[in-house]
């Protein structure tokens, strides 16, 4: 067995363990919207666990779980309880996660068969991290119930195959307990990094519309972390400038887009745009000519909608990235792909044979824009050409496209840049290489860019700083937002969960990556920062949600900062900081992902006197505190558990 897990099996009556479980004010268990627990929060502390619904075929090395982006869930909340929806085959699940009382909760699992079916099992998985339970004691709850000696699995490293009615983990700062109905099989693996736990939701042979319910509950406590945090902070070094918060403009729904744009605009400093290029309907035919054709008034409804987005924006000021994310059919090879086929691969290649005419119908879009409506396009990408939303280019291709658009907008006098990647994820930098490497594709290249739907490891996120910083030039997080299929369940987006890990991102964006703009995906309806006024059928009034505060908060950093490093001595704490020594403006941002903290700042300027402190949560909308006071540089204050919290001086 893995050192790090030496546990001490014992079989146990129910008991009562001293001092293990300690009241707290407030308890909420977490739930991903495809079906998986977190973990319990006690006073803003997550008592880490995962849990999975996994189903094993006609053997135990075939297992399918619920994870984000494998299934289609849907997600719901109804008061305390938060619903699941999912499928695994002909396996249909749903999951009640019902808060019961601090640091309870109550799990609901029903199986449905829609079909016969014959698995080893369908169970509850529950994986507990190491770190906080090496060392830990497994605890049967009223040890025996029904002969369980026959169900062999042959699961690698299994060191418990009992039956009881709980079973309990009891480490130096953890616990965990799960409770079941009645006695059930429960089986234990040591995987080395983790312990999971196999509990039964059904097994063997299925018959079909067969419904099979557990119920669990399940308790978790442990210390909570509430010492001081250290921050330093040191505004001798500076990094690359950040310009603000931006938003992507993509119309995509006629009825509720406009609204929640407005509301964005007026309510929110917005620093950069993005908008689409309707590429496949401003010129449909390789032999039409567009500008004629949009001047005679023979424009299409989405194409003159977009250019009007792209003025709005611009007559604000804003900055504007212009993405086409699909092409006319004579642009392309093959017919258009707007999923991905049987092989897995989405999008097309471009036709080669039409490269002239592609570069000249870009070319006259932007210069349309220009003479019609007065807007000028700083940077010129396609939307995730690495993956292929909707045009796939390799990163050879890339490179060529840089270097042949970018001289033919030079030879039209056209001021656009290109924008080195726009990829889909952070996780494909190798995608940017070539051109990288290519002096001559550089010369056309404004700035580079990522989106952030995956790969936030710190080793991942500097290879786009790095990049950034061998090109000189700005890095643009040209769509920002944590789940990119989370448009499938949008009660997801009220949860404060989700606004938590999203700011908690951007924030680790804006110290890892030094970005000029992060882009949320987006500031309209789709992923909307606000609730009601019809939006994913909700009628109540338009309002905000804590998403938006985050965003309006985020967006509020004084203009003209560049990055500063500081450190934070609180695991649970991320931090950002830019400042402008000669303005003596600053900003500092950090999101608590723990309890409520008194924190020390030091490193601050000795000129500056008093910071003004600002927090988002559950409860607070950017809501201003009292003015902190600073002393040779020092200064004391709180940050509330579950937070975004900035510090301004302006």
């Amino acid at each position: 067995m893995n050192p790090m897990l030496r546990l001490r099996l014992l079989l146990l009556t129910l008991m009562t363990l001293t001092g293990i479980w300690t009241e707290q004010a407030f308890s909420q268990g977490e739930l991903e919207p495809w079906g998986n627990i977190t973990g319990i929060r006690i006073d803003g502390q997550l008592m880490r666990f995962e849990t999975s619904v996994r189903v094993f075929g006609k053997d135990w090395t075939s297992v399918k779980s619920t994870a984000r982006e494998k299934q289609q869930p849907h997600y719901s909340r109804s008061g305390n309880v938060q619903i699941v929806s999912t499928r695994i085959d002909s396996l249909y699940i749903m999951e009640q996660l019902q808060d019961m009382q601090v640091g309870v909760v109550k799990l609901n699992a029903q199986c449905i068969s829609h079909a016969d079916t014959l698995i080893r099992g369908a169970f509850l998985s529950i994986l507990l991290p190491v770190g906080e339970y090496s060392d830990s004691s497994v605890q049967l709850i009223d040890p025996g119930g029904p002969n369980v000696n026959g169900i062999a699995t042959g699961i690698p490293n299994e060191f418990l195959h009992s039956s009881a009615a709980g079973i309990r983990f009891v480490s130096g700062h953890r616990q965990l307990e799960i409770k079941f109905e009645e006695p059930s099989l429960i089986i234990a693996v040591n995987e080395g990094t983790a312990i999971r736990v196999y509990l039964p939701l059904a097994l063997g042979q299925l018959q079909k519309d067969q419904v099979v319910q557990k119920s669990f509950i399940i308790k978790a406590a442990g210390d909570i972390d509430r010492s001081q945090v250290h921050l330093v902070l040191n505004s001798s070094l500076s990094g690359r400038s950040f310009d603000g918060f931006g938003g992507n403009f993509r119309l995509q729904n006629p009825k509720t887009d406009s609204q929640v744009i407005v509301y964005c605009l007026k309510n929110m400093r917005v620093a950069w745009g993005r908008v689409e290029m309707p590429w496949r309907f401003w010129q449909p035919d390789k032999i039409s000519d567009p500008i004629d054709s949009a001047s005679e008034g023979k424009i299409h409804p989405f194409v003159k909608k977009a250019m009007e987005m792209a003025h709005t924006l611009n007559s604000k000021g804003i900055p504007l990235i212009l993405s086409a994310w699909s092409a006319p059919n004579w642009a392309i090879q093959g017919r258009p792909k707007f999923r991905p086929g049987a092989d897995g691969v989405w999008g097309n290649p471009l036709e080669p044979v039409n490269t002239s005419e592609i570069y000249k119908s870009i070319g006259d879009y932007i210069s349309y824009l220009k003479k019609s409506y007065g807007v000028d396009i700083s940077l010129f990408s396609f939307n995730e050409s690495d993956l292929g939303i909707n045009i796939r280019l390799t990163a050879q291709e890339h490179d060529e496209f840089i270097k042949g658009l970018g001289a033919y907008f030079l030879s039209r006098g056209i001021k656009t840049k290109m924008l080195l990647g726009d990829n889909s994820d952070a996780t494909t930098y190798s995608f940017i290489y070539p051109a990288l490497e290519d002096s001559k594709a550089m010369s056309y290249v404004g700035a580079i860019a990522f989106h952030s739907w995956r790969g936030w490891e710190k080793e991942t996120l500097e290879k786009w700083a790095n990049a950034a910083s061998k090109a000189n030039l700005p890095l643009i997080v040209a769509e920002g937002s944590i789940d990119a299929a989370a448009w499938n369940y949008p009660a997801i987006f009220e949860e404060t969960s989700y606004a938590l890990e999203e700011i908690n991102l951007y924030i680790r964006l804006l110290s890892i990556c030094q970005p000029e703009s992060i882009l949320q995906w987006q500031l309209t309806a789709d992923y909307s920062p606000l609730s009601g006024g019809g939006i994913f059928g909700n009628d109540a009034p338009l309002h905000p949600t804590q998403r938006f505060w985050n965003f309006k908060q985020l967006a509020s950093t004084p203009e003209h900062l560049v990055a500063m490093p500081i450190s934070c001595d609180a695991a649970n704490i991320s931090c950002a900081a830019l400042g402008n020594n000669s303005k003596r403006a600053y900003a500092i941002h950090l999101v608590n992902n723990g309890a409520t903290r008194d924190v020390v700042l030091t490193g601050v300027p000795k000129k500056v006197k008093e910071l003004h402190i600002y927090t988002t949560d559950k409860v607070n909308d950017m809501k201003e505190g009292p003015t902190i006071p600073i002393n040779a540089g020092e200064a004391h204050f709180t940050i509330a558990g579950e937070s975004f919290t900035s510090l301004m001086v302006e």
